[in-house]
């Protein structure tokens, strides 16, 4: 290394800045340096592909829905809104933790730590209380299903969706921002440390945001999941001692998909089967049509029932973590990598929800594969419109052909009608 004219190796500050450029140059060629680099980059593209399948997915979610008629039934308005929850986790919270990860710090003021505080709060929160109204819903619906047309009706369910978007301000906008949810030393230590965001609660506020957030709801999804199993396994019984064990088969091959929904043959098919079993069970419409309900009801709730499991697991770990830390206060060491290891657990649960729709639901299965087609043909449709007008025609020449075919058939038919009847008449 060339040494500046006119410097004074005397100079302390020149030595160390000597002795540091020194030690700098021969780490480079260390291998630590290489796997913290790779380390570094496996973690962002984790985080990456997260953020990016949670906002993909849950925008998939939402758009499904408005496209498909089908798909517009109460359940789903919880659903929508869910998908819209979970979708801002990953913009409003997932995004400034992954910088604080890839940085080792915060770059975006003393203001901003509070608003990325706030966010992550309010929007986990939010998504919390969905999954706790979608329970409710499905207790009404199985437990209790004359009361769920009564009980769950639209503005019934605009209340509670309202109600499930501004709770969560009172623990997450008013406290944090009044500085409520913390310490004297902690934020004193924050204005010291303007380059770190460290979300330090009191014991007070650690107990009550924990509880909104967590404990009870999870404890109302748990004893209204009991409640729904059990009257499902009810039921069935109930079903299997009065139909026997063959109209059940009869009827699982008939109604076997994803979330309980039904062919357009499905009264036939089962109107057959239960004659096939003998003269002493006698099947009505009525009752074929309610059995089709409640099996509808059953599978629609053991898939709400799998998306409340992982979401238990993906959030007990992180407030477990919050409550012991936050009461045991300085006693209680955990490292730093725990702590990012079960926020990004939790935030993995936002992730996952899409996931288990597709593959647990027919409905929404089908909805995303023909949204997804819309999506690819609209963005692939301006290099190859002619092509898509000329693969058209025959299809829309054959349309009009068969239409006027059967317009033809159907006249004539008409024609003969009326003729036998002016006979019969005569």
């Amino acid at each position: 290394m060339e040494i500046p004219d006119g410097a004074n190796l005397n100079n302390n500050s020149f030595v160390y800045t000597l002795d540091n450029a020194t030690k700098w140059t021969n780490s480079t060629y260390d291998g630590t340096n290489w796997t913290s680099l790779v380390t570094k980059v496996f973690y962002s593209s984790v985080m990456g592909f997260i953020i990016i399948a949670s906002i993909c997915g849950n925008l998939l979610v939402i758009v499904s829905v408005m496209r498909h008629r089908k798909l517009r039934i109460i359940t789903n308005y919880f659903v929508v809104s869910l998908a819209f929850a979970d979708m801002l986790v990953a913009m409003g919270a997932m995004t400034f933790n992954a910088s604080v990860q890839i940085n080792n710090k915060w770059l975006f003021g003393y203001f901003m730590c509070d608003v990325w505080n706030s966010l992550d709060v309010y929007f986990s929160t939010a998504s919390i209380l969905h999954l706790c109204c979608i329970s409710v819903d499905r207790y009404y619906a199985i437990v209790k299903p004359f009361k769920y047309p009564i009980n769950m009706t639209k503005n019934v369910v605009a209340i509670m969706l309202l109600n499930t978007w501004l709770s969560p301000a009172v623990i997450a906008f008013v406290p944090i921002f009044w500085g409520w949810y913390t310490t004297e030393e902690h934020i004193v230590y924050r204005k010291e440390h303007p380059y770190e965001c460290l979300f330090r609660v009191n014991k007070l506020y650690a107990i009550i945001s924990s509880s909104i957030s967590f404990w009870i709801p999870c404890t109302i999804m748990i004893f209204t999941y009991l409640a729904i199993f059990k009257e499902a396994n009810r039921q069935e019984k109930q079903i299997y001692a009065r139909l026997g064990n063959q109209a059940l088969i009869n009827h699982s091959r008939d109604d076997h998909n994803s979330n309980g929904d039904i062919a357009s043959n499905n009264g036939r098919n089962s109107s057959r089967a239960f004659n096939e079993i003998g003269p002493s069970v006698h099947c009505t419409p009525t009752k074929d049509k309610n059995f089709i309900k409640m099996k509808r009801e059953h599978k629609a709730a053991r898939t709400l029932g799998i998306i409340m499991g992982t979401f238990i697991l993906c959030w007990l770990p992180f407030f477990l973590w919050y409550t012991i830390t936050s009461l045991c206060d300085k006693s209680c060491h955990c490292p730093e990598q725990v702590a990012t290891i079960v926020f990004w657990i939790g935030y993995f649960n936002s992730m996952l929800n899409p996931l288990i729709y597709a593959y647990f639901n027919r409905d929404f299965r089908e909805a995303f594969r023909n949204t997804l087609e819309w999506a690819f043909c609209y963005l692939c449709k301006s290099g190859s419109n002619m092509d898509a007008l000329d693969g058209r025609r025959p299809s829309l020449r054959y349309d009009d052909r068969t239409r006027s075919i059967y317009s033809e058939t159907y006249l004539k038919n008409v024609g003969k009608r009326r003729l036998s009847e002016r006979g019969s008449s005569l």
